[in-house]
């Protein structure tokens, strides 16, 4: 290879390694501070590219290495347990990363596209378009929003900001602090950006002291369970019984007054299970004054069927039906059928249930529960707020083996206890199983790929954080200025200007 050629690639490269060391400042490895120097490194190679394609490609490459190094256990569920032929999963899995990685390309253009002065770039409209570009990657084919930078600060001192300006806030935090950071390398902006950012984290710290919420009522017991039921053997008829063998011993030794079941922990319909087996279950929890939550399919008399959670105990039955589902996984996006025959994944097209469901009413406290992925949306969960005094997360991550996946989503979860001001409770069938306080501290958790009961106490909390009262609007308003005021003073100006001074 020539030099020519080697200069050619030498930027894309390291914004592809950039993206990828990036994945360390998030679960499990948690180098919060991470993430803030490689957004400085790719700010620094936009500053030099000479051109927004030139941005554009940088930025892609920076995504691709975040998204394959971070999200690629996608392809243990197509092919592992979705039984796609390896190399139509590998081919799924790069095409679905470079989806991903399309966003921060195109921040990359827009940002090279509008340049103006590199100050206000760095520390204005980048910010903006990255915050922007995480939110639409959040609704858009229903949403992905995985590794959005916000995610990677649930203990570090920025986490003040979080009951404020939530998850998507913190990201655009993150991308000030990295153009501050590159602004030290000016000797005659070196003192006023040294002293923006420790405002910025002295502020975040003192963020953290406030008590946003109010304890709601006495403690409560939990005990959330962990199945650990390997995938492949989940839906096994042969499997039920021991299945169900497991979890009736676990919770008969549960003496807490909420016990928590995993997602689709019954792998049964409900109107196949013996009725008896739901009776004994309800009065177990009766006699000690408590309520129990199980996951389990339910199929209504139209045939439709929902991934639900059922309340038994000294509560009034309550169900909760599972309202965002996983592309593919859970339901068949229009004109994609075909991929279905490729998978052999059980309860494939499921209904949505009503975005209107109340709160349960369990244990003396009303809980805001969840399922699987559904806490990744931060104003989803708001949805229940500030009505509910306790958030449940029910889940199944086995689809995703031993990878990052089950780390990445704990964390997610302590943002949205963060936000909320909410304990968040997490019982999971081969983990992360934990109790995160309102302040997004895990207080305990069970190993992964471990059978256990995870006993502990959560306090119900009321009241609400400035983010449960106005959820994205802020943060996405003030984007959507600062990105419409320099789209409207480049079409003044003219042609775009790349200012490296």
């Amino acid at each position: 290879m020539n030099r020519g050629a080697l200069r050619s690639i030498r930027a894309p490269l390291g914004a592809f390694l950039l993206g990828a060391l990036t994945v360390a400042g998030f679960a499990p490895a948690r180098l919060a501070l991470l993430p803030f120097f490689t957004a400085a490194g790719l700010l620094w190679l936009w500053q030099n590219a000479n051109t927004p394609r030139r941005a554009a490609a940088l930025g892609f490459a920076f995504g691709m290495g975040l998204f394959l190094a971070g999200v690629s256990w996608v392809y243990i569920s197509l092919h592992e347990f979705g039984a796609m032929p390896a190399p139509l999963a590998a081919v799924a899995t790069f095409l679905f990363c470079a989806l991903l990685a399309f966003f921060p390309g195109l921040a990359g253009y827009l940002q090279a596209r509008w340049a103006g002065a590199l100050a206000a770039r760095q520390l204005l409209l980048i910010p903006a378009l990255w915050t922007l570009a995480e939110w639409v990657r959040d609704w858009l084919f229903t949403g992905f929003p995985w590794l959005a930078f916000g995610y990677s600060q649930p203990a570090s001192a920025l986490a003040g900001y979080a009951p404020l300006v939530g998850v998507f806030g913190l990201s655009w935090l993150i991308w000030l602090c990295a153009g501050l950071l590159l602004a030290l390398a000016r000797a005659d902006r070196r003192g006023a950006a040294l002293s923006a950012l420790a405002f910025l984290f002295a502020t975040g710290y003192a963020l953290t002291r406030i008590e946003w919420t109010v304890p709601q009522g006495a403690p409560v017991t939990v005990s959330l369970l962990q199945g650990n039921v390997p995938q492949e053997m989940k839906w096994d008829e042969a499997r039920f019984a021991a299945t169900v063998q497991s979890y009736r011993r676990m919770t008969d030794a549960s003496a807490a007054r909420l016990t928590i079941l995993p997602e689709t922990a019954i792998p049964r319909f409900l109107d196949r299970i013996d009725p008896e087996l739901l009776r004994a279950l309800g009065q177990t929890a009766r006699e000690r004054g408590g309520d129990l939550i199980i996951g389990l399919p339910v199929r209504d008399a139209g045939g439709r069927y929902y991934n639900s959670l059922l309340s038994l105990g000294a509560s009034p039955t309550q169900r909760y039906d599972k309202i965002h589902l996983v592309p593919f996984g859970e339901f068949v996006p229009p004109g994609f059928g075909w991929i279905v025959s490729l998978l052999r994944i059980p309860l494939g097209d499921f209904s949505r249930g009503s975005a209107a469901q109340p709160p349960l009413a369990l244990a003396g406290q009303k809980i805001a529960v969840n399922i699987c992925y559904e806490d990744v949306f931060g104003e989803e969960i708001i949805r229940s707020l500030p009505e509910a005094t306790l958030l449940v997360n029910a889940s199944n991550v086995a689809w995703f083996g031993d990878s990052l996946a089950p780390h990445q989503h704990l964390e997610i979860a302590q943002m949205r206890a963060l936000e909320t001001g909410r304990a968040m409770l997490r019982s999971t069938n081969t983990g992360m199983t934990a109790i995160i306080d309102h302040r997004g501290n895990i207080t305990a958790v069970l190993p992964p790929f471990t059978q256990g009961t995870l006993s502990g106490t959560a306090q119900g909390r009321s009241g609400s954080t400035p983010y449960v009262r106005w959820g994205n609007a802020p943060v996405l308003a003030l984007a959507f200025l600062v990105c419409g005021l320099v789209a409207l003073r480049h079409r003044r100006s003219g042609a775009p200007r790349l200012e490296h001074a």
